[in-house]
């Protein structure tokens, strides 16, 4: 099982990232399962249609019990079958509880021993990597860690403290950072500055997603590019990190 956790400063594109990424293996053939790790709950929106999945945390919250896993999932593009863990009410509570809650619930549900998927990702917020937001790299969940960054300072300035994050659990076994996922924005300067801080990082850039007026169009209408538009410059891309991931994944 390919186990990824996808993590970046928010707003740079992790969930078109992870969306699109999942489209890509659905489209190879294989059973995916996309986890949300935001309070947004907007993960995989566009695996389902541009119709919000209903967040675990705000079912369990109302006093649900959920006893499996079709009343917390909803299968979208390719079967991919889509969950949200969600957060609190804005301004209130800790916003990686509601992580923590919903992965002690797919434990209780068996998930991974009863649906067997071929890939997991998961979509991260990077900004604040707490106790709750690294829940995927420390508990074992994903086995390697994806940073998406474009050229900016403070897209960078968040992928360097995901690194820093990540290191610290690497003498425990978890999850370590197998490559950057380039999101360019066309700043200026841009894949001179990523491949700078690659190098300094000793990371590999696994992939370089142009900025692609087709992404905006299919996001339009609730759908990945991979769906929408896949001849398109971005899809082939992702299609492409998608054969390579299983490919490294195989040669272990």
């Amino acid at each position: 099982m390919l186990k990824i956790a996808i993590y970046g400063k928010g707003g740079i594109g992790k969930s078109t990232m992870t969306s699109n990424l999942s489209a890509a293996f659905a489209s190879l053939g294989k059973k995916v399962i996309q986890i949300g790790c935001d309070p947004k709950a907007d993960s995989t929106i566009n695996l389902l249609g541009g119709v919000p999945l209903k967040p675990v945390i705000e079912i369990l919250r109302e006093g649900g019990e959920p006893t499996s896993i079709e009343e917390i999932s909803k299968k979208g593009f390719g079967d991919i079958l889509c969950i949200e863990t969600g957060g609190p009410t804005p301004g209130l509570g800790c916003a990686g509880r509601g992580i923590i809650a919903t992965f002690n619930l797919l434990d209780e549900l068996g998930l991974f021993e009863s649906y067997k998927p071929d890939v997991v990702l998961y979509d991260v917020l990077g900004d604040v990597v707490c106790g709750g937001f690294a829940a995927p790299i420390r508990e074992g969940y994903a086995e390697q860690v994806l940073i998406v960054t474009s050229g900016e300072k403070m897209a960078l300035y968040a992928a360097n403290n995901i690194c820093m994050a990540v290191k610290n659990f690497e003498d425990r076994g978890y999850a370590h950072v197998g490559g950057i996922i380039l999101n360019k924005r066309n700043v200026v300067g841009e894949e001179e500055k990523v491949e700078a801080f690659a190098e300094d990082k000793g990371i590999d850039i696994i992939a370089r997603i142009p900025r692609s007026d087709d992404i905006t169009r299919c996001e339009d209408v609730g759908k990945t590019c991979v769906e929408g538009a896949p001849e398109s410059d971005a899809a082939v891309e992702f299609v492409k990190l998608a054969k390579k991931l299983l490919d490294e994944e195989g040669s272990k």
